[in-house]
């Protein structure tokens, strides 16, 4: 299990996003800056417990509306050969020294293990404590030929999708929405889904769909 150090990180995270996060075409606001609060998130396990992985949803109130957002991250202790294109920034870890932050959807680590998590092979773990699940995060998979391998990560308006050979789509909404009326609802043509929670700007708790998967072309 990976072990949460309570420690300090130059810069931030947020400061990181705030910077990061507006050169992304799912990125709402205007104002060019984001104004960024920790919403809430969770971790997933590395299983050779050498890169960390951290789902974090910050809302941005620097907009007319707030808007939550969904950001994969994957922490290393070196670059990731290939990837500097989805180098979010480095920090100054206080226990772990230098740590290279990366947009996780270009890391097959992350990768690996958010389908892991997508199939209910292993249990999305709290953001801030070590060796303790986090149960509001749920999934739930029918379909075949999300297996774990190589996938394409593209950005779109609304979010990242993540792309098998075989065609089978993962889309990581990255611009979060409520669900209105119950548990979140699986779209038509879907597959499966991992779906969680997060607080808004005045404490209030929303749940929702974090990601969806299809089978062949239809995402």
């Amino acid at each position: 299990m990976a072990v949460i150090h309570p420690t300090t990180l130059t810069p931030t995270k947020l400061e990181l996003l705030t910077s990061w996060l507006p050169s992304r075409p799912w990125y709402r606001g205007e104002a060019g800056r984001p104004e960024l609060a920790k919403a809430g998130g969770f971790r997933l396990d590395d299983p050779r417990g050498e890169v960390g992985i951290e789902f974090i949803v910050v809302t941005d109130t620097s907009g007319p509306h707030p808007t939550a957002y969904l950001v994969p991250l994957t922490y290393r202790g070196a670059p990731l050969d290939g990837a500097e294109h989805a180098l979010v920034g480095a920090m100054e870890h206080g226990v772990l020294g230098e740590r290279w932050a990366y947009d996780g959807c270009h890391d097959p680590v992350l990768v690996d293990q958010l389908l892991a998590l997508l199939h209910g092979r292993v249990q999305a773990q709290d953001q801030n404590v070590s060796d303790t699940p986090d149960r509001e995060v749920t999934s739930f998979y029918t379909g075949e030929g999300m297996a774990s391998g190589a996938t394409t990560a593209t950005d779109d308006q609304e979010c990242t999708v993540l792309a098998t050979p075989h065609g089978a789509r993962l889309r990581l909404h990255r611009v979060l929405r409520p669900a209105l009326d119950g548990p979140p609802v699986l779209p038509p043509g879907a597959t499966g889904r991992i779906s969680g929670s997060w607080r808004g700007p005045d404490g209030t708790r929303s749940g929702g769909l974090f990601a969806v998967s299809y089978t062949g072309s239809r995402a």
